[in-house]
């Protein structure tokens, strides 16, 4: 298993399994005793099933629209969003969204190629823990979320842009 990298910097062990999309005409194979991330997709198909469990996070594809989770978005400890490409930006956004438009308030987690130069720019945008890619050294990942010591826009991280900070 990957280490997962905290916001804060720490690394942990981590225990989540990213369950893949099943190929057409298969099932979903959800590890028993595990806790999982399936697709949200498929989360919201057997709503009825999934519903309550603990153990049982979602995972985002970049093409994915947040607004799938509407009122439920709060029913999940763990939401992943996946960046297939570290050019795909797409899941800044999906971050974005989650945090400030639908009001997430569990872990948001960065998974698939995931750099170190981006994850402060990530922890910006309201994800709070990263799998790095595999060929990446993870030892580097705290000095790499605190590299820019002010911001000057507004984001999810601090919703005051520079401006109004000094004047306060």
């Amino acid at each position: 298993m990957p280490d997962v990298i905290a916001a804060d910097g720490t690394v942990r062990n981590d225990n989540w399994v990213v369950v893949a999309r099943p190929a057409d005409g298969d099932s979903l194979d959800i590890p028993v005793g595990q806790p999982a991330l399936i697709p949200v997709d498929l989360w919201l198909a057997g709503y009825e099933h999934f519903t309550g469990r603990e153990d049982l996070g979602v995972w985002f594809d970049s093409h994915d629209e947040p607004e799938l989770l509407g009122e439920r978005v709060n029913e999940l400890p763990l939401i992943a969003v996946n960046f297939p490409r570290f050019v795909d930006g797409r899941g800044y956004s999906i971050g974005r969204l989650l945090r400030e438009r639908l009001g997430y308030q569990g872990e948001l987690r960065a998974i698939g190629d995931v750099l170190l130069d981006q994850l402060q720019f990530m922890k910006r945008c309201g994800f709070d823990s990263y799998v790095l890619r595999a060929d990446k050294d993870i030892s580097k990942a705290g000095r790499c979320l605190n590299f820019f010591s002010q911001t000057y826009q507004a984001a999810a991280d601090n919703d005051l842009p520079l401006f109004r900070r000094r004047a306060s």
